[in-house]
């Protein structure tokens, strides 16, 4: 286990056990998905127990490393500051790793949103979190979800973020505007 590993591995040693279980049943998805893609089936499992190691910080834990690591803190992320844990936590894994990999860091900081800059590994990573078995009732396209994953991961992102939109508008929720700029950019290529 080379030391980003061990190092990551240490915080998700202290994560809650269901939030535990959530990370090996996405580093599994990662694993399965990677080979798809020409990414590093190792690499997706380093991302996959990467992306929630700031899942079960409080709100305003979450705020105040926002402010510590100088992150910037959006009218979306105030009202829901768990949309904040991705970006805190690729912080805290560069802030333990100065060696940590820029893909690495990117797929754990926009693993929540997307992006439009995400490489192979952050769309599967992304998607990878999206497919946990245990998400299917509020994501009950899954296996629509899984089949896109599999063959082309910008239509699979593209699905998710227009299903994801629509179901937080109807419901009178905000959207984030990564993500609205992440299929519009999708839609445009």
């Amino acid at each position: 286990m080379d030391e980003t590993t061990r190092l990551i591995q240490q915080r998700v040693d202290t994560l809650p056990a269901g939030l535990q279980a959530h990370i090996h049943r996405v580093r599994e998805i990662a694993q399965e998905l990677a080979p798809h893609h020409d990414v590093d089936p190792r690499e997706a499992a380093v991302g996959a127990l990467a992306h929630d190691v700031a899942r079960a910080m409080s709100d305003s834990e979450l705020i105040y490393h926002c402010m510590t690591f100088g992150l910037p803190i959006g009218m979306v992320d105030r009202q829901l500051p768990v949309l904040l844990h991705g970006p805190v936590g690729a912080k805290l894994l560069r802030s333990e790793d100065a060696h940590l990999a820029e893909s690495l860091y990117q797929a754990v900081y926009w693993h929540t949103t997307s992006h439009l800059t995400l490489d192979k590994l952050g769309k599967v990573i992304f998607l990878a979190d999206k497919l946990d078995p245990m998400k299917i009732k509020r994501y009950p396209y899954q296996p629509r979800l899984r089949e896109l994953a599999e063959t082309d991961l910008d239509q699979a992102i593209l699905e998710f973020l227009t299903r994801e939109m629509i179901s937080l508008a109807s419901n009178g929720h905000m959207v984030h505007p990564v993500m609205i700029e992440t299929r519009n950019h999708l839609l445009s290529s």
